[in-house]
Parts: structure tokens; sequence; C-alpha cells
């Protein structure tokens, strides 16, 4: 869970959804967050963290905690 909760602590810095993920087939997705908003820094800690920006779905996602 810890780092699920810092994910969200790097996303929340560029932005603040009232309604930031959803979830569907074993994946979540962050939501109204663009990959062009997040610094080359953050998104590599993200990937560590277990998110990764997706062309096709435009957003990022995680299958690691997308699904129990």
């Amino acid at each position: 869970m810890e780092d699920l909760i810092k994910a969200l602590q790097i996303f929340l810095k560029y932005k603040n959804e009232l309604w930031p993920t959803h979830c569907e087939h074993d994946t979540l997705y962050i939501i109204g967050i663009d990959k062009d908003m997040v610094s080359d820094e953050d998104t590599e800690e993200l990937d560590k963290l277990g998110f990764f920006w997706s062309d096709s779905e435009g957003a990022f996602i995680s299958f690691r905690f997308g699904s129990a």
C-alpha cells in the first residue's frame, strides 16, 4: 500500500481531481493527468512504483494496483 500512496502523492503535485481514479479489467487508471504534465524524474519514480503512461489508453495506468 505504501507504493500506491507514494504514487498518488506524486500525482497530487500535478492535479487534485475530484475523482482521480478508474479501475477496469485489472487496470487502475489515473484520470486527468497527461504525460506532458509530469516531470521526467517523477515519471521514472512512478514507473518504479508501478505506474506508467499508456499511449493507447491516454492515461497513467497500473496493472499492479488494478486487481485484488
